[in-house]
C-alpha cells in the first residue's frame, strides 16, 4: 500500500543522469598521477612481479611508454629512480647526478612534450643508498636526520635543473622540506614546488615497492623516522611542520587505510592535497580480481572515489594507467 512521504531520498537516485546530475564527487583525468620506476641503460624492460602491469623501464622506453599514456589522457607523472647495485655508496651519491636516470628521463620528457605535462620526482636517498635506508648513517647505524639533508637538498636542486615540476621529499627526515626550499632558491630554481610526503606512515603496505624499487634496508626498518600507524594527530603536526617551512603541497601515504587523515589534513590546510595509492593497495585489488572475487574496475574507481570524497585534490595511482586508457571514467556510471 503506497503511503504519502514528504521525504524520498530514492527519487534522486532513479536514473544514471540523476544520479550524474547531482553528484557529490567527481573524478576527472586531470586528478590522477601515474609513477614511475626509472632504470638505467636502453631498452630495459623488467617486470615487477608483486605489481601485475607495472614495470621498471630504462629512459627509451619510459619515453615512449609515457606518449601512449598521454595519448590515453594522463599528464601527470611521479619518478622514482632505481640504480644498479655497484652504483650505490654509503651516502646515496648516485642520487644527485646530472646522469642519473631520473634527470635523464626529465630532459628527456621536456624535449619532447615542454611543459605539457607535470613532472614530480621522488626525492629520498633509499634507491641509491648501499644500506637501503633514507638518509646518511651515523658510526652506530642510525639514520643521521641533520647530515641527510644536504644530500636530500643536492638531489632535489639535481632534478629542479634537469626539468622537475614538483620536488615530492619522501624520506620523513625532519627540516627536509625547509633545507630543500633554501636549496633551491639559493640555486636560482625558485619555480620548483614541493610537494611533501607530510604524513607518510611506516605501512605494511609499502611491500611490493620494496621490490620495485630495490630499496628495503639491510638492517632495521623505518619506524624510527615514518609514522606510527597508531598516531592521526600527529600527521597534523607534520603538516603544520612542512607547511611552516615551504610545502606548496602535502600528501598522506597510503591512502585507503589512512583517509581519515586525508580528511583531517584537507580541513587542516588551504593548498592541495595528494595522497598516494600506494603498491599494495594496489596489488591486493590485483590479486582479488585475478580470482574473480571483485570487479576491478568497479572496486578501482571505489577507492578512487574515497580518496576523492575524503578531501585529495591529487591521486597518485597505479591505477592511473587502466583507468584512463580503459576509459573507465567515462564508461557507464558518470564518475
Amino acid at each position: 500500500m503506497s503511503t504519502s512521504l514528504l521525504h524520498r531520498p530514492r527519487r534522486l537516485r532513479r536514473t544514471a543522469a540523476l544520479r550524474a546530475c547531482v553528484a557529490e564527487t567527481r573524478l576527472h583525468p586531470h586528478m590522477f598521477m601515474m609513477p614511475y620506476f626509472v632504470l638505467p641503460g636502453v631498452q630495459r624492460q623488467e617486470p615487477i612481479l608483486a605489481m601485475p602491469g607495472i614495470a621498471r623501464l630504462s629512459v627509451d622506453l619510459l619515453v615512449a611508454q609515457v606518449a601512449a599514456d598521454v595519448r590515453a589522457g594522463c599528464r601527470a607523472f611521479l619518478l622514482f629512480g632505481v640504480v644498479d647495485a655497484a652504483a650505490r655508496d654509503a651516502q646515496g651519491s648516485a642520487a644527485w647526478s646530472a646522469q642519473s636516470p631520473v634527470c635523464q628521463a626529465l630532459r628527456q620528457l621536456r624535449e619532447a612534450h615542454g611543459e605539457s605535462l607535470l613532472l614530480a620526482t621522488d626525492v629520498c636517498l633509499c634507491g641509491y643508498t648501499a644500506h637501503g635506508h633514507c638518509g646518511a648513517l651515523d658510526a652506530a647505524g642510525t639514520v643521521d636526520n641533520d647530515a641527510t639533508l644536504p644530500l636530500l637538498a643536492r638531489m632535489a636542486v639535481a632534478h629542479a635543473q634537469a626539468g622537475a615540476d614538483l620536488i615530492a621529499p619522501s624520506d620523513m627526515m625532519d627540516g627536509r622540506v625547509g633545507a630543500i626550499r633554501r636549496a633551491l632558491d639559493e640555486a636560482g630554481q625558485t619555480q620548483a614546488a614541493i610537494m611533501s610526503y607530510a604524513a607518510k606512515y611506516a605501512s605494511a603496505y609499502y611491500g611490493p615497492f620494496r621490490e620495485a624499487a630495490g630499496s628495503a634496508p639491510g638492517k632495521g626498518d623505518r619506524r624510527s623516522y615514518q609514522m606510527d600507524v597508531r598516531n592521526g594527530r600527529e600527521a597534523l603536526r607534520e603538516v603544520d611542520l612542512d607547511l611552516a617551512e615551504g610545502a606548496d603541497l602535502v600528501m598522506v601515504k597510503p591512502a585507503l587505510a589512512y583517509l581519515d587523515v586525508v580528511a583531517a589534513t584537507r580541513r587542516r590546510s588551504l593548498l592541495p592535497v595528494a595522497c598516494y595509492n600506494v603498491s599494495g593497495e594496489y596489488s591486493m585489488v590485483k590479486a582479488a580480481s585475478a580470482q574473480g572475487y571483485v570487479d576491478e574496475r568497479a572496486v578501482v574507481l571505489e577507492n578512487m572515489l574515497s580518496m576523492a570524497r575524503a578531501g585529495a585534490s591529487l591521486i597518485i595511482s597505479y591505477h592511473t594507467r587502466e583507468i584512463l586508457q580503459g576509459g573507465w571514467l567515462h564508461d557507464g556510471e558518470d564518475f
